[in-house]
């Protein structure tokens, strides 16, 4: 774990022993992965320091060394703040995760006349504690879909976990609620998904779509009704891709009726209930739990805890 403390506007980081021997660079371009433009910006505006002082890029760094990394300042906000009561799972200077309820966006479509998005009422959140900075969105839920969301609270949070997303080393784990028993109980549908051409917003399995990987296990089964509660973890994030590869496999998600599902249930009975990274900036494993928020309840006797 790396030893960090926050010093009003700054981030300071005690060099460890794995950082000994790279230069400032290196830990921009090797360890962070952060994109040449935002490295370029904090290495022009001076915003980090050694030991107190204008930091020099590319001498290497000692292990107990002092670094101050400029992240907190205000910015101009690009997203209206509105009140909404927010279930925060995970919360530090960097980033936030979120219970997100089913019936909202997760962004706003248009950032000036829709204000009732999670993101509005994140940004009031963030006003609200004083942090005048704005809200940034690392992956996104469909409107219908509840449970774990993750959010950066400044500029180099984003874009590293924006790097983490793309290379896979943020773990989600979903809940789905189908219609039948299936067999096998466990297993890999590797299908590309690509749109629909007759229809606007939904996506198909498609030869000449993009790769698209998700893992299945079944938790539970309800023999009486015919349905199964599967957990699902993907390779890669297409949209729609749990909803569109169970409805592939002829077990459409109860409740989802654009891709065959019947309207047993209020929505579509999906629920992103676990998400796993390690800090970038504490290296700490971050494990989140997403509790059921439905009511009437749509997973039954399932403990959130042990997924």
């Amino acid at each position: 774990m790396l030893k960090t403390i926050r010093m009003g506007e700054w981030f300071q980081i005690v060099v460890p022993l794995a950082w000994e021997g790279k230069t400032l660079e290196q830990i921009f371009r090797l360890v962070w992965e952060a994109p040449k433009k935002l490295t370029h910006s904090f290495r022009m505006e001076d915003k980090v320091l050694l030991n107190g002082d204008r930091a020099n890029w590319n001498i290497p760094l000692a292990e107990g060394a002092k670094l101050q990394f400029k992240l907190f300042q205000e910015e101009e906000l690009h997203i209206i703040p509105n009140y909404m009561e927010v279930d925060i799972l995970y919360e530090d200077d960097h980033v936030m995760v979120v219970n997100k309820p089913p019936f909202i966006t997760t962004h706003p479509n248009d950032p000036e006349a829709d204000t009732t998005s999670l993101v509005n009422a994140l940004q009031y959140y963030l006003q609200s504690s004083g942090e005048l900075r704005n809200i940034r969105q690392i992956h996104r839920l469909d409107r219908d879909t509840s449970g774990a969301i993750l959010f950066a609270k400044h500029v180099l949070a984003g874009a590293i976990f924006d790097r983490m997303l793309v290379k896979r080393e943020i773990k989600r784990t979903y809940l789905a609620l189908v219609h039948g028993l299936l067999q096998p109980k466990k297993g890999i549908i590797n299908a590309p998904i690509g749109r629909d051409r007759h229809h606007p917003t939904k996506r198909r399995v498609s030869p000449s779509g993009q790769d698209a990987i998700t893992h299945f296990t079944v938790l539970k089964e309800d023999k009486n009704n015919r349905q199964s509660i599967v957990k699902c973890w993907l390779d890669t994030g297409r949209t729609h891709q749990i909803r569109v590869h169970l409805s592939h496999i002829g077990h459409p998600l109860a409740g989802d009726i654009l891709y065959g599902g019947e309207p047993v249930v209020n929505r579509q009975a999906l629920h992103a209930a676990k998400l796993e990274f390690n800090h970038p900036f504490s290296y700490e494993k971050i494990e989140c739990y997403a509790p059921f928020t439905d009511k009437p309840v749509i997973f039954k006797n399932i403990d959130i805890n042990l997924i």
